[in-house]
């Protein structure tokens, strides 16, 4: 079975635990990007008037740098990303409606200052009705990978 570990990360801390995963099960690596590039204001939700929070307010699907994933080659795609406001980014919803997910295998993987995987993975359900989604796990403080090599 081929893998991809698709993510995003606005500050560097998913990246680094999306690499982890990807080491541990032998996938291939993919970084979804913003036309746009967050900085950290971008992305101070305890700032009303900062990018994210706009975004999330008129549920925008913010544009992709690219669309270079080449999802129909591989059978599983691992998706990780911070939470914000309890789910995923609203750039995942991009990626989602860039690609062809029917009949793919999706596992969820995020980081958070403390939601958990549910509202997240039912969105993406929602997304793509035609894949097999699945939560993965938290990888907040995760950094022995090896217990994800069954994945």
């Amino acid at each position: 079975m081929k893998k991809l570990v698709a993510y995003f990360s606005a500050s560097g801390v998913t990246a680094e635990k999306a690499k982890g995963l990807a080491g541990a099960i032998g996938a291939d690596i993919y970084e979804i990007k913003p036309e746009v590039p967050y900085s950290e204001a971008d992305i101070k939700w305890t700032n009303p008037l900062s990018r994210c929070n706009r975004e999330w307010l008129k549920k925008a699907k913010p544009a992709l740098a690219d669309t270079d994933a080449n999802i129909a080659e591989y059978d599983a795609i691992y998706l990780a990303f911070p939470i914000w406001y309890y789910t995923a980014p609203l750039i995942i919803k991009s990626f989602l409606s860039a690609y062809d997910f029917g009949g793919k295998k999706i596992v969820v993987f995020a980081t958070s200052g403390g939601s958990n995987l549910d509202k997240a993975t039912a969105h993406i359900k929602a997304e793509v009705p035609d894949a097999d989604v699945s939560a993965g796990a938290m990888l907040n403080g995760v950094t022995d990978f090896s217990e994800f090599s069954d994945y």
